[in-house]
């Protein structure tokens, strides 16, 4: 007898440690066995500080730790600047000498390209340093974002804890037009149900008659922006579109798990999206939800064009070269500009598009063809828009300096980039879309007519166990302390690029990194803080966007001592909790009403109690949970694993 379950639910409790009950539900902290970590070089930056802290020890698996160079290398950065040759050798020597099978050296693919099209399976669980782990969902997989501490414990012990997450459905109907793909599915999306809203901290599962029919493609980048949708993960039913991928490959296709929700999963909440009438859409500056049909920007200037980053799928890199085909057919001209970049994201597709003649439509059309990394989308190696410059781009984030310091992202798919790239003025990319060959189009990415094969639904198996945690119980310790200290105020959805851009990554010592923090949107913050104590108090969504654990370090370097906010990134939360910096969520809008830049607040960190000193009103944070209370208690999670060793997360839970 077991109550229903999501299809999150389900791979939860089919990796879950001393369960006792055979199904897990919302709010339950599961201790979990993880089939996957994967991390960057811009992550590994931090998470080798984790790793060392630790002692160094073994690699849990090392067949099943993955690590890309990609963030920040392109040729030219890589030749010249000393940074990015530091973060590429840091993760050369650990791959070295730990001896992991998956190491892809730089320009050789992006993160989560080859991890989705060679290795990930449904059914399994991966954590991943980087917050677009989401996109694995698309094949079937519960794949989420988490902060390099947390990827550094998992990669040595095999395992983490997790909360597990109240779940939405959305549920598509309607077929999508040819040429209108993924990216424009998730825009409309976001548009519809807003950025760090509905989705926040919860898993998101993609269902409806319509998902059927799409492409792995398709479904990847709609879990890749899961994250923006402030997700903590974005999954789909895995069928027999994912069979047939995998069955393409040599290796790591044999131990899927084809789970489905129970029809009567208990979903918080059920959004129908209709996209039978959807057409090209933008989102302009600089929100992801920020959504227009394409027609509101039609013959809008722009000064470059960008094709790539994680988000942007081999099947959008063909269609966007059939649609610059038939446009320079029709006898357009590319106007004279450098500004027009193409980046496939992994090898094989490069060799792809040079071998089909894809990549020398690219160049006549005035594109540049780039080496495999994020490039443009984080705009801190050497390609980046410049001050005030508008970009189309396929990319995933349209966030203040996102591109570079002052640039102005215009996100669209690849066809949508593709179709005003010539003439460097919003297009509508329809009418030529409308004289694609579709039969060559599917030959180019070699999909056939032939019978999809056939999948075997299956029910997760749970392992109970007599008690549902090993181990002791962690010591209570002390309630807490008092801080007293002024606000600085914010708003909503305050993102980690505001908080610690990537420019500054690189970075290692608490207080230079502090001395970055929000250095582009809020420069007089460090030198505030700095005189003074420092509790920030925010609104919705704080600390949406990147993994990144640097904005926490920011955060701690710049002297804050606590963080009040309405909501939190799951990822960004974490964070906080691994390092040891306070954090309390408060609802009551009086709260927010009553406190401003400047106010001082008492905060009593064992009760949840925040003092409002002028007026002496007094507000009620949330209870956190016992495992995050216990994170406190020990100082954060390095701490943590190295006085309890292998079984820390069943102490924690169990305090």
């Amino acid at each position: 007898m077991r109550k229903p379950m999501t299809l999150t639910q389900k791979i939860l409790a089919a990796h879950a440690i001393g369960l006792n009950r055979p199904w897990v539900e919302a709010g339950d902290v599961l201790r979990i066995k993880v089939d996957w970590t994967i991390a960057s070089e811009l992550a590994w930056n931090g998470m080798a500080q984790t790793w060392e802290r630790l002692g160094k020890p073994k690699v849990h698996d090392r067949e099943r730790f993955y690590l890309a160079v990609d963030h920040t290398v392109d040729p030219v950065t890589l030749a010249n600047d000393k940074r990015t040759q530091k973060l590429t050798q840091l993760s050369r020597d650990f791959a070295k000498e730990s001896g992991i099978r998956h190491f892809y050296d730089a320009n050789e693919t992006i993160l989560h390209t080859k991890f989705y099209r060679d290795l990930v399976q449904p059914g399994e669980v991966v954590l991943g340093a980087d917050s677009h782990t989401s996109s694995h969902g698309g094949m079937g997989a519960f794949s989420m974002g988490l902060g390099g501490a947390d990827i550094t414990a998992a990669m040595v012990l095999g395992e983490s804890w997790i909360e597990v997450p109240e779940a939405i459905a959305v549920d598509y109907a309607g077929e999508l037009a040819f040429g209108i793909g993924g990216k424009d599915v998730i825009l409309e999306t976001l548009g519809k149900l807003g950025r760090n809203t509905v989705a926040m901290e919860r898993s998101v599962e993609y269902r409806g008659d319509a998902v059927r029919r799409w492409s792995t493609d398709v479904r990847f980048t709609i879990a890749n922006m899961t994250a923006e949708l402030g997700g903590l993960n974005g999954i789909f039913e895995p069928d027999e579109v994912v069979a047939d991928w995998l069955s393409q490959r040599a290796t790591h296709k044999d131990s899927a798990r084809y789970f489905r929700a129970d029809d009567d999963a208990p979903y918080a909440e059920r959004f129908r999206i209709d996209l039978s009438k959807l057409g090209p859409v933008i989102a302009k500056p600089f929100s992801p939800d920020n959504v227009f049909p394409v027609e509101a920007l039609l013959g809008m200037e722009l000064q470059g064009a960008f094709i790539g980053a994680c988000t942007t799928t081999e099947e959008e890199l063909v269609l966007g070269a059939l649609v610059l085909e038939k446009a320079l057919a029709a006898g357009m001209k590319p106007v004279d500009t450098q500004k027009r970049l193409v980046v496939p994201g992994d090898l094989a597709i490069v060799a792809h598009l040079r071998e089909t003649g894809l990549a020398a439509i690219y160049e006549k059309a005035g594109f540049r063809v780039g080496p495999p990394g994020c490039s443009m989308c984080l705009g801190i190696a050497s390609e980046r828009a410049g001050k005030g410059e508008a970009w189309i781009t396929s990319q995933n984030r349209n966030f203040e300096n996102r591109m570079g310091e002052g640039s102005l992202a215009y996100l669209a798919s690849a066809a949508t980039v593709a179709a005003s790239a010539l003439s460097l003025r919003v297009a509508d990319p329809r009418p030529l879309l409308a004289q694609v060959d579709q039969e060559r189009f599917a030959a180019l990415l070699r999909r056939s007519e032939s019978r999809l094969p056939e999948i075997t639904v299956s029910e997760p198996k749970v392992a109970l166990a007599a008690e549902a945690h090993a181990g002791g119980a962690a010591e209570t310790g002390k309630a807490g302390s008092v801080l007293r200290a002024g606000v600085q105020r914010f708003g909503d959805s305050v993102d980690t690029d505001a908080i610690i851009p990537g420019d500054f990554c690189h970075l290692t010592k608490l207080e230079e990194i502090g001395e970055k923090c929000f250095h582009f949107v809020r420069p007089e913050f460090v030198g505030r803080s700095r005189e003074g104590r420092t509790i920030v108090v925010a609104g919705e969504g704080w600390g949406s966007g990147s993994s990144r654990e640097h904005a926490v370090w920011a955060l701690k370097g710049a002297g804050v001592e606590c963080v009040i906010a309405k909501s939190y990134a799951f990822i960004h939360k974490r964070n906080l909790v691994n390092e040891a910096l306070p954090y309390l969520t408060v609802k009551d809008e009086e709260f927010y009403a009553l406190t401003q830049e400047g106010d001082e607040l008492s905060v009593d960190l064992g009760s949840g109690r925040i003092t409002h000193v002028a007026s002496g009103r007094v507000f009620e944070a949330q209870t956190l949970a016992q495992v995050v209370q216990a994170l406190g208690r020990e100082g954060g999670l390095v701490p943590a694993i190295q006085r309890h060793g292998a079984e820390v997360f069943s102490v924690l839970s169990a305090g």
